[in-house]
């Protein structure tokens, strides 16, 4: 089974019935499972925020959304985050590639990946960091404190992650 695999398998066992996505090579993978399987609810968004609006409102009415972005769309949605989800105690799950880490080819994605950690400990987000498939559990982790604690988390998939196999 190989990474992507692992991880949609992780997020459906788990309860997550709803996943919103930005584009981003490194989730591309999961992201066609989702697409192709069909079990999970999908709903692509154009810009981070949005999705954080949408699954806020999902989880109202019911759902376990979960967000799949770069680490650089976390900038874009720290108003929704602070302003809804922490006001509101509204739980999502971030599963984010973390992007601007060692090796980034992308200058671009450098100074967000430098302070990532630091915003999502600003916004009070308990944060996961996977680097390799030995510590794929800590999905599993995340999404249990997430809902034992009634609170946002944040999953940082590092590029490593995608190097290898399960």
């Amino acid at each position: 089974m190989n990474i992507d695999q692992k991880l949609y398998e992780i997020i459906k066992d788990f309860g997550i019935d709803l996943v919103l996505s930005v584009p981003c090579i490194l989730l591309k993978g999961i992201l066609d499972l989702i697409n192709e399987r069909k079990e999970l609810l999908h709903i692509p968004v154009t810009r981070e925020e949005e999705g954080v609006g949408i699954a806020a409102g999902a989880y109202l009415g019911g759902k376990r959304p979960a967000i799949l972005i770069q680490n650089s769309g976390l900038g874009n949605s720290i108003n929704a985050i602070t302003s809804l989800l922490e006001l509101y105690n509204i739980p999502i799950i971030f599963i984010m590639s973390h992007r601007g880490g060692k090796g980034e080819k992308i200058l671009a994605q450098i100074p967000m990946g430098k302070i990532t950690n630091k915003l999502l400990d600003l916004t009070g987000i308990k944060t996961w960091s996977i680097k390799s498939s030995k510590e794929i559990t800590k999905l599993k982790e995340a999404i249990i404190y997430s809902q034992e604690h009634n609170c946002s988390v944040g999953i940082l998939l590092q590029k490593s992650l995608w190097s290898e196999e399960i």
